[in-house]
């Protein structure tokens, strides 16, 4: 539901969006992998296995010129690797907990980051739903390479949890209390 006019480069002013209609990070192709990644390409066999391995969905529920909104939800123990974009990026916890560094996040907490600074994160023990909020369309991700020996025992922790991510539910939501 939209009160845009009928131009193509007005915006609206007010916009509905349904998350039931989101489509897949893969399908609203608005990501694009860019830089050099040789140790992860040596292990580039185990990879098919792992991106299978259902630790991970992500879908874009909102997207407009200079504005996009990612819905992530991960399985428990599901590790983001080390990686940057090319946009500023600010993230929201909505259910579960990620551990960043030597911080856990719960519900309610948050954080930003930088154009070009690399973070990564892995979800709690119940798994986690995030939520991130781009001044972007479109953005570019460097993952950064790592030995290939991490990269072999990242794939095959992901790969011996399959089974456990398929059964596993998402995370509850819960209000965060005051503190």
């Amino acid at each position: 539901m939209s009160d845009a006019p009928d131009t193509p480069d007005a915006r609206p002013r007010f916009e509905i969006f349904r998350g039931s209609a989101a489509p897949s990070l893969s399908e609203c192709q608005c990501m694009t992998p860019v830089g050099e990644t040789p140790n992860m390409l040596a292990t580039l066999a185990q990879f098919p296995q792992m991106l299978e391995s259902g630790g991970e969905q992500v879908d874009v529920p909102y997207r407009r010129p200079g504005m996009s909104l990612a819905r992530l939800w991960l399985k428990s123990g599901f590790p983001l690797p080390l990686h940057s974009h090319d946009c500023d990026c600010l993230y929201y916890v909505v259910a579960g907990s990620i551990h960043l560094g030597n911080e856990t996040l719960v519900a309610g907490d948050g954080f930003y980051v930088g154009s070009d600074v690399p973070y990564g994160y892995t979800a709690g023990p119940e798994g986690a739903e995030v939520i991130e909020f781009r001044a972007t369309d479109s953005f570019e991700i460097r993952l950064k390479d790592k030995p290939a020996a991490a990269w072999e025992k990242t794939a095959a922790e992901m790969i011996d949890s399959r089974e456990r991510w398929a059964a596993e539910p998402p995370p509850v939501r819960k209000m965060p209390e005051k503190v």
